[in-house]
């Protein structure tokens, strides 16, 4: 019995050791791959399918950016409510981590924005003056600043000083072009892409390249292997590869390349990152609650060797923009250069003072109240890649597009002006009513009207590049045939049409989309049925501004039948319920009908102090609105981007 169960252990010894070999033999015949977890298959083994897996190790931060590890804090009001707005009321909410531009923006850096887009859309001259700061903006009604408007933007001397006139929207096309261009230089250095210099209205764009809609750049050696053998280079047969006929792709989201987009901060991202609450924070103890973007509830420098120095660039009061000659405090009479002042904790200059800053989210009063407790906005309208029949993403735009019904609106406004029309009864301050329309420019409008009326008809049929082909046509030959007809018109010899560089400046601004950019449209609710989360793209208006948020809901349809029939009809417009932002026709043409608030979807939030401002505005919490297509000598912005994976850095969470 003693024998048996000796030879037992021996083969359960013997088989141990077999196992253990075998074990080893198939580890040293694998050193070349590493395997999945869950499965034992190789990765980066076209042998058996090719599933990659890439080297990473962590994000890398773009060019100007200062990494801003998140947290907790309380966003909102610090200050005395001094103009009882009642609209930013304290709440604890959450940031992710996040980029952030050092400083804000300069003039420099706008103007090489706007030499790429000058000689990269030379077929579209519109497309640069869209890009075109509004110089103007320092002009006052009584004050002389005629020097700024001449020399701020391009002067050397004014180089590094933050670019101001920009409305939200350009800004947001800055951004645009900044992810394309930083993109752009990581795939050249990379080898993947050749240096390409020439890229006349067909620029490269992250989209259309991720889409594989970008050929004319690429590098021949310098492209990825493809690892999928049904792309090429596997003979099945003899279970070879040939290296030479192995397939290439383009850079995919998963090799980590590619970075994030530029874009504007959040409202919340922004004053989280202008408190710079990291510099007092002990543990998770905030040991001072801060006012400003430094400790103290003063606005001069403590510290012995720059004491009563100016910590930021605002107004110090009536009529002292800049301290007393001889001792110019914060020697600043306008903006200051980027790197002025001291930074907070983060390193970012200029959080408070110098220029405001515009932030992504659309102004609401009450969204302190709605929006989430984590990374909270206001502003979120969906969209997605517009796709063929094939279900690939589809052709990107090879023209330009435009917003037609804000052209319509613009001409129908610019109109109304050059007519000075002034309803009966009301008031022309000071104006005298005189048209400065003449019957040559009215035959002008006339036929841009026609214009946009086919382009509208084009659109209601979905036919959105033949709708903005039409508006092209105006900018192409409209205005040129025109002034070529009065020209030829000896009873007008002498005649120079005013309106036409009017009216092209004007219609620039309503540019959708430009040359290389990969199409988009909005989402629909019937491709969300099954979504708990949002249904709709456009979900500005959520919880403050829809009808379900308003008084005016028309509750159960038992009983309110009526009142439902009024906005299914279009008597009463459903996005005025709260706030009335154009004539309302089921009111007629009592008071009621007329626009009652300046709070529109297109309103969006502005934060910090400028070189005009008082210090109450210094407060990271403080918060104003403009219209996004406005601009302002005293509103500048600096780019954000998202933070992917750890909040901290490199392997933080071990």
């Amino acid at each position: 019995m003693r024998y048996y169960k000796l030879i037992e252990m021996k083969n359960i010894l013997i088989y141990l050791t077999s196992t253990l070999l075998l074990i080893g033999l198939i580890s040293s015949c694998s050193t070349e791959y590493e395997t999945s977890s869950i499965t034992g298959w190789d990765y980066n083994n076209s042998k058996n399918g090719g599933f990659q897996k890439v080297p990473y190790a962590e994000q890398e931060t773009g060019p100007g950016l200062i990494l801003i590890e998140g947290g907790s804090f309380t966003m909102g009001r610090v200050e005395q409510d001094v103009t009882y707005e009642n609209h930013n009321v304290p709440r604890r909410v959450t940031v992710s981590s996040f980029y952030l531009d050092e400083t804000e923006i300069s003039n420099f850096h706008w103007c090489e924005y706007m030499y790429w887009v000058g000689r990269t859309y030379t077929e579209y001259p519109m497309v640069y003056k869209k890009s075109l700061p509004d110089t103007l903006s320092w002009r006052e009604k009584l004050g002389f600043n005629e020097k700024y408007v001449e020399y701020y933007l391009r002067h050397p001397a004014y180089r590094d000083y933050p670019v101001v006139g920009v409305s939200w929207m350009q800004a947001n096309e800055f951004c645009r072009w900044r992810t394309d261009r930083v993109n752009e230089f990581i795939l050249i250095r990379e080898g993947i892409l050749l240096m390409n210099p020439n890229q006349q209205n067909e620029p490269f764009t992250t989209d259309a390249y991720m889409a594989g809609q970008y050929e004319q750049g690429l590098n021949p050696q310098g492209q990825i292997a493809n690892l999928d053998p049904s792309k090429g280079g596997y003979d099945p047969t003899t279970g070879k590869l040939k290296e030479k006929e192995r397939a290439t792709r383009n850079v995919r989201m998963s090799d980590g390349i590619i970075l994030p987009r530029y874009r504007l901060p959040t409202e919340a991202e922004w004053e989280f990152a202008a408190y710079g609450l990291i510099g007092n924070t002990i543990d998770e103890r905030v040991i001072e609650k801060r006012l400003y973007p430094w400790d103290g509830h003063w606005v001069r420098n403590p510290q012995e060797n720059f004491q009563g120095d100016m910590l930021a660039n605002f107004v110090r009061g009536r009529g002292d923009y800049m301290g007393v000659s001889g001792h110019l405090n914060d020697n600043a009479d306008i903006t200051a250069p980027v790197y002025s002042y001291w930074p907070n904790d983060y390193g970012l200059y200029n959080m408070a003072g110098n220029v405001s800053e515009w932030v992504l989210d659309v102004y609401r009063p009450l969204t302190s109240e709605d929006a989430d407790e984590f990374r909270p906005f206001r502003g979120n309208v969906f969209k997605t890649k517009v796709l063929n029949a094939s279900g690939a993403v589809d052709e990107k735009y090879n023209i330009t597009v435009y917003d037609i019904e804000g052209i319509e609106q613009y001409i129908t406004e610019f109109k109304a002006e050059r007519e000075d029309k002034v309803g009966v009864g009301e008031r022309t301050y000071g104006y005298v009513k005189k048209s400065r329309l003449d019957s040559v420019e009215k035959e002008l409008l006339i036929i841009i009207d026609q214009y946009v009326k086919e382009a509208k008809d084009l659109l209601k049929n979905k036919q959105v590049i033949e709708a903005s082909n039409k508006i092209q046509e105006i900018f192409d030959q409209v205005f040129e045939d025109f002034e070529l007809q009065v020209e030829q018109d000896p009873s007008l010899s002498g005649y120079s049409i005013e309106i036409s560089p009017m009216l092209r400046a004007g219609m620039s601004d309503y540019i959708l989309n430009t040359p290389g950019n990969v199409m988009m449209r909005d989402v629909t609710a019937e491709e969300n049925m099954k979504r708990s989360n949002y249904r709709i793209a456009d979900n500005i208006d959520y919880l403050d501004g829809d009808l379900k948020s308003s008084i005016k809901h028309p509750g159960d349809p038992d009983y309110n039948s009526a009142r439902i029939d009024e906005f299914n009809s279009g008597k009463f417009n459903e996005d005025f319920v709260m706030y009335q932002r154009g004539k309302e026709s089921g009111y007629g043409n009592n008071p009621a009908a007329k626009l009652t608030t300046l709070i529109s979807d297109k309103s969006r939030v502005y934060k910090g102090a400028s070189w005009k401002d008082r210090a109450y505005y210094l407060n990271p919490g403080a918060r104003r609105y403009l219209e996004e297509n406005r601009s302002s000598s005293a509103i500048g912005f600096r780019c954000a981007m998202d933070r992917i994976g750890s909040p901290s850095g490199l392997d933080a969470w071990q």
